[in-house]
């Protein structure tokens, strides 16, 4: 049976998130193909996990036995997160932009799995592992576009995830996802909404297309 581990991060609920809809639209096609596997879904709006502490990153570096309590207490909340990543057959993580970047919730994911030596490093411990990002956006910071600038949240997942993490990286970009409710963008409406249909089509195709890949 496969695994997947789902990660949403916007703060909208439902249908009124971009990441959330196309996401959901990939479990769908995903669970079509693996009624009976597994999926491990964290909300991390809903519940956030807990930002980077000092015990929790200085526990990573020191021998069980030398850890204080609130080390070890800390670094088991991590170990929980590591080994979701690890024991994933391919992960799902919504990223809508928020302010230039990532939900400060999925930097705190992030940061969390993120581990030297283990999830990081020459080995990575989840090397190989497909995951896909739906990278939702307000506007468009495509290639030509006057805010090209501006796009982080490609760029950083790309360092973080494949280049890191040692991960199978590929992105579904929903973009201008305001328009509809912006008049000064109303004459980009069109062009949102083939984004949209794009982004659906493209996550039902590629949970599909993982899908066959892992059963073969």
């Amino acid at each position: 049976m496969t695994t997947l581990l789902h990660i949403d991060s916007s703060v909208l609920p439902g249908e009124a998130s971009s990441s959330r809809s196309v996401a959901a639209a990939f479990r769908r096609a995903w669970e079509e193909q693996h009624p009976q596997g597994t999926v491990v879904h964290r909300d991390l709006a809903a519940a956030p996990v807990p930002h980077i502490t000092a015990a929790a990153w200085s526990a990573g570096y020191i021998a069980p036995s030398d850890r204080t309590p609130e080390q070890s207490a800390a670094f088991a909340a991590r170990v929980e997160l590591i080994e979701e990543l690890e024991q994933a057959d391919a992960v799902l993580i919504g990223a809508p932009m928020h302010n230039f970047s990532i939900p400060s919730t999925l930097k705190a994911w992030l940061d969390n799995v993120f581990l030297l030596g283990r999830t990081a490093g020459e080995s990575p411990s989840a090397q190989g592992t497909p995951v896909t990002v739906i990278a939702s956006r307000g506007g468009s910071y495509a290639p030509g576009t006057p805010r090209e600038g501006f796009e982080f949240v490609r760029n950083y997942l790309e360092a973080v995830l494949e280049r890191s993490l040692g991960l199978d990286l590929d992105f579904i970009v929903p973009e201008l996802t305001l328009a509809p409710r912006n008049p000064a963008m109303s004459e980009l409406v069109p062009l949102y909404e083939a984004s949209r249909e794009r982004a659906f089509k493209e996550a039902t195709a590629k949970a599909q297309e993982l899908a066959k890949r892992l059963a073969a």
